[in-house]
């Protein structure tokens, strides 16, 4: 990689170190067990008024069970609502392209997407939904999905902070504070940033424009800028255009695409500092954050990397700098030449490592192993730094079974933050890791034995292999990107890819919920000299050893079968 291209990584990783901090104890405060947070006098009236009108109770808290039914319920409704207005748009107002009504399985396919907050899109978003759709299904559940994931993580946090408690808190109280302070204002800053940068933002439909070739050119119009603030900062990832964020109209300069990369970002890994704060001791959160930067990173040199030599197919034959196959700038296939190969790699890494699931270039085209890096990199279970709240809790998880593990190795009962680790949270810990392994390579081993799924790939062989893995790797990591390459559009993918995202969501948020509300009814022991310190070095390394064997020991003959015996074979 040249210098301008570490130019740029650098850049981004300073940005994070500056904004996730502060933004982190921001969190921790709207979050906290006391009576006041930031913008008290600006938010509380409007929150109260909220309460008021849904009947809420805001010093009532739940426990673990009445939390979890809570998140599920609102989930539903959220579904039921979004699947209705798919499916209904035609005759709904604010339609100016005249958009048909949503098919049966695409809609199932996109509110389940959108209410996981996985926002997988089988359908090109420009080509099938009206503007109505766009603002107030999609944009609403960028919001909410993403606010359901930091209302469990901040659940879990009060769950491992709190000695002797039965309850873990109030979603709906959760909910709103998540919203109104934390992702509204945040979007709001990122929109007007990405309108600068030249992210469209109207109520136009299609302009008619004639090229040079007198030819004529529909250009599609939208509220572009709100919703790509949100499924950034959110991790969400839904694109307005069907090529996502490699559409000039919804990612435009270098700079805007910055920008969009950081908020991919940083809430992630402000989360990290957030917990930190949140359970009285800071170590804690620089440990974690520790984790999440040397995963993250660690892939997205690499991403940078392989893309960055090009296409050692072309190299093996002599042709990498003739006039047809000029590969100075890298593997350009699939990238916009805007971005180049060093931003097309390190997005992926950060999309994949995140639940984002948004794409600056198609992954279909990169290299073997740089086309297995987003893909294993979902395949830990995106934790470094995951999606807003949920990444946390994943890596939260991690580090419980890593200090179960280093407690058998020397003899003692694990605790984790004071607390002892049992055979209950064991036992849920283990469902948590086995629920997205098992839904993951169960729909892809179906896939690879049913004639018409394989009849929606655009490859055979190692790479068409690759084209599935990756497909549901993404549903049931509720990450949303495409490898392309595969129609999903079907019966089939459209059906099981749902089902993967819903048992990826909610196979997950059950148990840590428990896990939550168990360790809440804890009191702690005392630190001793043979007490595991979880803040130092060690315990970094080996969280990321856990991390690093649990998903190689579940994953790598799958992957062997597709990128890898597709590397050798070149």
């Amino acid at each position: 990689m040249s210098i301008p291209n570490w130019v740029q990584f650098a850049v981004l990783i300073a940005l994070l170190a500056i904004t996730a901090p502060p933004l982190g104890l921001y969190i921790a405060r709207v979050y906290g067990e006391t009576g006041t947070a930031p913008g008290d006098r600006f938010f509380k009236p409007v929150e109260r008024m909220l309460y008021r009108l849904c009947r809420v109770d805001p010093a009532s808290e739940q426990r673990w069970t009445t939390y979890a039914f809570a998140v599920i319920a609102f989930s539903a409704v959220s579904f039921l609502l979004l699947y209705g207005l798919l499916r209904l748009q035609a005759v709904l107002p604010f339609n100016p392209t005249d958009m048909p009504a949503v098919t049966d399985h695409v809609a199932f396919n996109a509110a389940v997407s959108f209410m996981t907050n996985t926002n997988w899109q089988s359908y090109g978003g420009e080509t099938t939904l009206s503007h109505l759709t766009q603002m107030t299904g999609l944009t609403v559940q960028n919001f909410v999905s993403a606010a359901v994931g930091m209302c469990v993580m901040a659940a879990l946090i009060r769950g491992l902070a709190r000695r002797r408690a039965q309850t873990l808190g109030n979603f709906w109280v959760d909910l709103t504070r998540t919203v109104l302070r934390i992702l509204l204002p945040l979007s709001f800053v990122v929109a007007l940033l990405l309108i600068s940068q030249g992210v469209i933002q109207n109520l136009s439909g299609f302009t008619a424009a004639q090229t040079l070739e007198d030819a004529t050119q529909y250009i599609p119009g939208g509220p572009a800028a709100s919703q790509v603030a949100i499924k950034q900062l959110g991790t969400n990832g839904g694109g307005f255009f069907n090529v996502n964020s490699a559409h000039p109209l919804e990612n435009y300069t270098p700079l805007g695409n910055l920008i969009e990369n950081w908020a991919i970002l940083v809430v992630p890994f402000a989360l990290a500092f957030t917990f930190g704060r949140m359970v009285g001791d800071r170590r804690q959160g620089f440990a974690v954050a520790a984790i999440m930067a040397i995963i993250c990173f660690g892939m997205s040199v690499a991403a940078m990397s392989f893309e960055g030599n090009g296409n050692p197919r072309l190299d093996a034959l002599g042709v990498s700098q003739t006039a047809t196959a000029d590969q100075s700038g890298g593997n350009l296939e699939g990238k916009e030449v805007r971005f180049g190969t060093a931003a097309s790699g390190l997005w992926a890494a950060s999309t994949t490592g995140t639940s984002n699931g948004s794409v600056n270039s198609m992954h279909d085209s990169y290299t073997p192993l740089g086309g297995m890096i987003p893909m294993s990199h979902m395949m830990l279970g995106e934790v470094s730094p995951g999606g807003v709240g949920v990444g946390l809790n994943g890596l939260l998880i991690m580090a419980i079974l890593s200090v179960f593990i280093a407690g058998l190795m020397v003899g003692r009962t694990p605790e984790y933050l004071g607390k002892k680790i049992q055979a209950t949270e064991m036992k849920l810990v283990t469902l948590y890791i086995l629920a997205m392994p098992a839904t993951l390579l169960a729909f892809a081993a179906a896939s690879v034995l049913i004639p018409s799924a394989l009849d929606s790939l655009n490859n055979t062989g190692p790479h068409g292999l690759s084209e599935i893995l990756y497909a549901f790797a993404s549903g049931s990591n509720n990450n949303g990107s495409a490898f392309a390459g595969l129609t999903a559009s079907t019966w089939w993918y459209d059906v099981t890819i749902g089902l993967a995202m819903l048992i990826g969501r909610f196979f997950l948020i059950i148990p840590v919920l428990a896990i939550a509300g168990s360790m809440a009814r804890k009191g702690t022991t005392p630190v001793t000299t043979a007490s595991f310190p979880t803040h130092k070095p060690l315990f970094v390394g080996l969280v990321i050893g856990i991390v690093l064997i649990v998903g190689g020991l579940t994953f790598f003959p799958a992957l062997a079968l597709g990128p890898v015996v597709e590397q050798l074979s070149i």
